[in-house]
């Protein structure tokens, strides 16, 4: 089903989503490489504003669900996925949400630091976490469904242990 797109009125994307995040389907561990790798360049990319995205999910009889992107550097994340992944469709959205849980999760979850490498250099996803972020269900609220992911990942501590 596609999603409908229209500017906001605070100017605004506001995406339309028929359905709730966690009805969002799975991606290709691929699909959030490009994702990444675009992210990755319009950071290293000379600043604009990005408009900020609004993803408003449709809830079983309550009032919809805004997920806000108003972050500039986030925004110019969704808006680079947007280009390889198309945020008019329910795989484009659930892309851009998994790269963003993603780095959420990098950012809070100390047993997630086994699964990447960073460095001054170079960033680095083990593949497996990839491969888990792209298959891991989402939440209502468009983040991962933590303990589901983690049961996707080979090992009990991280890659070390494989």
């Amino acid at each position: 089903m596609p999603i409908r797109t229209q500017a906001g009125p605070a100017g605004e994307i506001l995406h339309l989503v028929p359905h709730t995040a966690a009805a969002l389907p799975s991606v290709t561990k691929r699909d959030l490489e490009q994702a990444w790798e675009a992210a990755h360049d319009a950071a290293l990319a000379p600043r604009h504003d990005a408009a900020t995205h609004v993803f408003r999910f449709a809830q079983n009889e309550t009032t919809p669900l805004d997920l806000l992107i108003a972050d500039q550097d986030a925004a110019n994340w969704a808006t680079a996925v947007d280009r390889v992944a198309d945020l008019s469709t329910a795989h484009g959205i659930s892309v851009c949400l998994r790269l963003m849980a993603l780095v959420e999760l990098m950012g809070r979850a100390a047993w997630a630091r086994a699964w990447f490498t960073l460095s001054r250099a170079n960033f680095e996803f083990h593949p497996a976490l990839l491969q888990a972020a792209a298959l891991s269900p989402l939440t209502e609220t468009g983040g991962f469904a933590e303990t589901a992911l983690r049961a996707l990942l080979p090992g009990e501590t991280g890659p070390q242990s494989e």
